[in-house]
């Protein structure tokens, strides 16, 4: 039996950047706020001195512990799903700050398109374009609407960028300016503007400068050092809610944050929830919160797992195509790349930051025109400098023995002699990609892990074709010696796949019928449950998703405040 603790106003399961920006405004606003954090305690003391490439790239220390809690997959209905052992394809943060605090940086808005890609789509192409099987739908709310959103969390985080052409306009600059162009990001620039395309540096949450934000919390500027991805920042340089707005919410004196707290399901009849329930997982001793408001804020796969769990919503049925949690769960699409490589050329690619980078937004949603392919959306073509750190980055062309004398060769010639020219393409929802409980695999407390569904598309596969040859003019024009394509879409394998974007599954809408929220990410079937986070998003866009996950987190927190005070529907 679990012991019943005291009601408060708010709860939220997830303390990452959608629950710490949500705690940190309903906390200012004179709101007392309980955030649960499964994993530990952490702050910027805990990243200082900690370049062990071991410890966090390999052993995934800030990692969710897969020996626990896992997810299944296969690549569709036919086949039995199996539990991920190890990371590969993407990694699921755990302990304070969540994946907002071994994330890399790079912080883009979605498109004017994005918002409103089926209504834009048919309006420039036919309806016949969009075919069937592929559900997409217009998130209910225009780019416009965002922007004030957008532009709060960028100033919150101290983004560092430059405007750019084609795409939405902006109320104000970036608050700091991009960061360094290296010769690396040089060799891209020149040739892109070779083809006639508008390269630009990528927006950048290591901040190019030292900046204070309109909060008060002042942050130092990036040393380059190249570990980001997987790491914590020691100099604070990389915005991370453990050191932006969780230290704000902490200061009013308003949040309760508890670590050490596994939440397992949520309380309701149904039709609204009461609270929740969590283990401390110390102890092993089961407690329940009850709350006026629920937030749901934690990972993609957290967040429909705990609504399956808690028999919240209507689970999506891929044979009826009925039902909403689930839905619409999308990746990324990241093959279509070049490979350069040169004899006699050596680049300091071992300096580096998580977004520190170069593309051209030619080929990206709607920029350029798609009569004549069978795909929709499409990619941002880019040149990154993470920084090569020595033991994950052993690179060779296509065709080297993966070990042995001559994998040694190749490693040790090319080691300072190879670019990428990168394709990160848009992910369209299709109706057999989906986010269910899977029947046989159960965690370490007796509950069902989430199953993912999920593999390439006939549009994924098309829109890699079409990139590859984008990738490959940039990479000719950069002048290697040996350039080397994926110019065709294999089969998703979750252990080797590579980027790290997960999207939806708790989709956003006007219609109950294809939506679990609305725009204010409150649940149409329990009013006072709001789920935060990229869960919400109807397709994943080409870019990386948090800008536009903080940005509705902040939408999401003035849509708690009103519910507060009236109550009911917001839209």
């Amino acid at each position: 039996m679990a012991k019943k603790l005291s009601k408060v106003p708010v709860v939220i399961v997830g303390m990452g950047w959608a629950g710490g920006i949500i705690a940190s405004e309903l906390t200012k606003a004179g709101i007392k706020v309980v955030g649960l954090e499964r994993g530990k305690e952490r702050d910027m003391s805990d990243y200082s001195m900690v370049h062990d490439e071991l410890r966090f790239q390999h052993r995934e220390e800030l990692m969710q512990d897969l020996s626990k809690e896992t997810i299944t997959h296969r690549n569709n209905l036919k086949m039995r799903a199996l539990p991920m052992r190890s990371y590969g394809t993407f990694i699921v943060g755990e302990g304070l700050g969540g994946a907002g605090s071994h994330w890399n940086g790079q912080t883009y808005r979605f498109l004017p398109y994005d918002f409103e890609i089926r209504s834009l789509t048919e309006k420039r192409y036919g309806k016949n374009k969009i075919k069937s099987d592929y559900p997409i739908q217009d998130w209910g709310i225009t780019y416009d609407d965002m922007e004030p959103y957008y532009d709060t969390f960028e100033k919150m985080a101290g983004i560092s960028g430059e405007t750019v052409e084609l795409y939405g306009k902006r109320s104000n600059p970036y608050p700091t300016g991009p960061m360094i162009k290296t010769p690396v990001l040089a060799e891209f620039e020149q040739a892109a503007k070779k083809l006639g395309y508008k390269p630009y540096m990528i927006p950048s949450a290591n901040l190019s400068e030292n900046y204070k934000n309109p909060d008060g919390i002042s942050r130092s500027a990036c040393q380059y050092c190249a570990y980001c991805e997987n790491f914590g920042c020691e100099y604070g340089a990389k915005a991370d809610p453990v050191v932006t707005v969780i230290p704000v919410a902490k200061e009013t004196g308003n949040l309760d944050l508890r670590t050490y707290s596994n939440v397992t399901r949520i309380v309701n009849d149904g039709r609204k929830a009461t609270g929740v329930i969590y283990v401390d997982t110390f102890t092993g001793e089961e407690f329940e919160q009850p709350a006026e408001v629920v937030v749901l804020a934690s990972y993609v796969f957290n967040n429909v797992r705990l609504l399956l769990n808690s028999k919240l919503g209507t689970p999506y049925d891929p044979k009826t195509k009925n039902g909403v949690i689930g839905k619409n769960y999308c990746y990324q699409v990241s093959s279509g790349y070049s490979s350069l490589y040169y004899n006699d050329r050596e680049f300091n690619i071992y300096g580096g930051a998580g977004a520190l980078g170069i593309e051209i937004p030619d080929f990206a949603g709607d920029n350029f025109d798609h009569s004549d392919v069978n795909f929709l959306h499409g990619a941002g073509i880019r040149t990154t400098q993470y920084g090569n750190r020595p033991i994950a980055n052993n690179n060779s062309p296509i065709g080297t023995p993966s070990w042995g004398a001559e994998f040694k060769k190749q490693s040790i010639k090319y080691a300072n002699s190879i670019l990428q020219v990168k394709s990160q393409g848009a992910s369209m929802p299709h109706t057999q990609n989906y986010l269910d409980l899977d029947p046989t695999y159960k965690d370490v407390y007796g509950m069902p892990l989430m199953r993912m569904t999920y593999d390439y598309t006939a549009q994924d596969r098309e829109l890699v074709k079409y990139m590859a040859k984008v990738t490959r003019s940039i990479a000719k024009k950069m002048g290697p010696d040996h350039i080397d394509t994926v110019a065709e879409q294999g089969d998703f394998n979750v252990n080797t796949d590579t980027n790290t974007h997960n999207t939806g599954g708790v989709i956003m809408g006007t219609d109950p019928n294809d939506s679990a929220v609305n725009t204010y990410l409150q649940m149409w079937d329990a009013e006072n449950v709001f789920v935060a986070g990229s869960s919400a998003f109807p397709h994943n866009s080409s870019f990386n998703p948090t800008g536009t996950l903080g940005a509705f987190s902040y939408r999401a927190a003035e849509g708690i405040v009103k519910y507060l005070k009236k109550g009911g529907s917001l839209v």
